[in-house]
């Protein structure tokens, strides 16, 4: 075989093998994405749960001292209230979306992952709330994105774990545990099951003017098999 044919071949070879490689990786991709399908509960953390497949505890809260002393006496009086038995004027009371990151886990209402190409959708049955991940793609700067309640999220695929990127939350959209945040918070989801019917999202809010450091929680879901929203 001369030199030229040979080389031909090689080429060849290794053009075949990383399409292989390309196919076997969407394939894995498109397998993961199958399993996360479907609809999800919040699992509860009373009897019952596994302790090895609960959620780990959430880290703890630093703020700003700026931001830190709003907070505080915002959840004292909050309490005051409660104790009063004046419910808060929270997000139902309003009728106003969760957004995210709270409308990953409102009380016992389910939420439906789809996948399709180059997307997953995240349905929540609390007000009907939709996110879209656009999958293999860059995210935009923040100051880019169009202030909304969900935001602007991108993802991929790290083996068996879907990262979520979302930048993009506008302020007045109260945050975890009605924390406050800026416009240029981030949010950062690790979404992997950790047994064949758990999921697992563990959430990171980064905001480098509210937060002293970035704080991560994780929540966790049971699937739940045939529910139709």
């Amino acid at each position: 075989m001369s030199r030229l044919r040979r080389k031909g071949t090689t080429v060849a070879a290794a053009a075949l093998l990383s399409w292989l490689l390309a196919g076997i990786g969407a394939d894995a991709q498109s397998a993961d994405g199958a399993r996360l399908t479907g609809a999800w509960v919040p699992m509860g953390a009373g009897r019952g749960v596994d302790p090895k497949l609960a959620p780990p505890p959430a880290g703890p809260v630093l703020l700003k001292p700026e931001y830190a002393k709003d907070y505080e006496a915002r959840r004292a009086a909050e309490a005051e209230a409660t104790r009063r038995g004046e419910p808060p004027a929270s997000a139902a009371v309003l009728c106003n979306p969760y957004g995210m990151p709270r409308m990953m886990a409102v009380a016992s209402y389910p939420v439906e992952i789809l996948q399709t190409p180059g997307q997953i959708t995240i349905v929540t049955e609390a007000f009907s709330e939709v996110r879209r991940v656009y999958l293999d793609q860059p995210q935009v700067p923040v100051d880019e994105v169009p202030p909304g309640y969900y935001g602007h999220s991108v993802g991929r695929w790290e083996g068996d774990t879907l990262v979520v990127d979302t930048v993009g939350i506008k302020e007045s959209v109260p945050g975890y545990n009605g924390l406050p945040h800026s416009s240029q918070m981030r949010i950062v989801e690790r979404m992997r099951l950790v047994a064949p019917d758990v999921l697992h999202d563990q959430i990171t809010i980064h905001d480098p003017i509210v937060l002293e450091k970035p704080l991560t929680y994780t929540l966790g879901y049971r699937r739940l098999p045939n529910y139709k929203m």
